[in-house]
């Protein structure tokens, strides 16, 4: 056994992605039998994940998650931001570029309207909160719009740690959110066409979460909408520390 640890622990990467490869093959199990295919097994699986990295930092009392535990440090690497990253490019190079034409200024308006309403949402749920300075109230605004534009955001006006932390959970919670939700109020949200994906992708604006929701409904649908939704982090990345700081800095400074 003690042989076994060894090798696993010195070619963590691919022990990582043995692991990464057994719980996909065990949410595929849960989405086909437990819930009859109507939530997609990427969504469960993410959703195993973040409970399995919350006991796993509970037990190694670390800030890591389950890469603290030696035998496990490759999702360190895999869930780093470099491959993170490459995932969400890569989605692009399935993009029919007469599709996104066909979004027009509707595409437009709702990545525009889905940058403010969550940013405008979260800065009034901070104040309500008793966070009154302009620069958590901008960090926990920016969170609201994704787990990566609120410590961009927070890391470049200097918030603090503690805001920054609560930022990046906000986040995550509307990105399982979208992961869990979409499927269920597909019909309802008539995503059904590339126009409609890439007007929910702007709409919503968590990548992770708008891929693995699409993937729920129709897996042709995520390219589209991650689409939109990568271009909506990068824009938010810029609008948080700028023209959101500025205006919330007017108002509330």
């Amino acid at each position: 056994m003690d042989a076994i640890i060894a090798v696993l622990s010195k070619n963590a990467l691919v022990t990582a992605l043995a692991v990464t490869g057994l719980m996909m093959f065990v949410s595929h199990l849960l989405s086909k039998y437990l819930t009859k295919g109507k939530l997609q097994s990427s969504a469960i699986a993410i959703t195993l994940g973040l409970v399995v990295a919350y006991f796993a930092g509970v037990y190694t009392q670390g800030t890591k998650g389950v890469s603290d535990i030696a035998i496990f440090s490759g999702f360190a690497l895999l869930g780093g931001a470099m491959i993170r990253d490459l995932a969400i490019a890569s989605t692009a190079f399935e993009v029919d570029v007469k599709e996104v034409k066909k979004a027009g200024k509707i595409g437009l308006i709702a990545l525009m309207l889905g940058c403010v309403v969550p940013f405008a949402i979260g800065v009034l749920v901070a104040w309500s909160m008793g966070y009154r300075d302009p620069i958590s109230m901008t960090t926990i605004g920016a969170g609201a719009m994704t787990y990566i534009v609120g410590p961009i955001t927070g890391t470049a006006i200097g918030a603090s740690s503690d805001v920054i932390a609560l930022s990046i959970a906000i986040g995550l919670i509307k990105s399982v959110f979208f992961m869990v939700g979409t499927p269920l109020l597909a019909k309802f949200m008539y995503l059904k066409s590339p126009r409609s994906a890439m007007v929910f992708g702007g709409l919503a604006g968590t990548t992770s979460g708008t891929a693995a929701g699409l993937a729920g409904t129709d897996v042709r649908l995520v390219p589209y909408g991650a689409l939109v939704a990568t271009f909506y982090t990068g824009l938010g990345c810029l609008l948080g520390p700028s023209v959101f700081f500025l205006t919330v800095n007017a108002i509330f400074g």
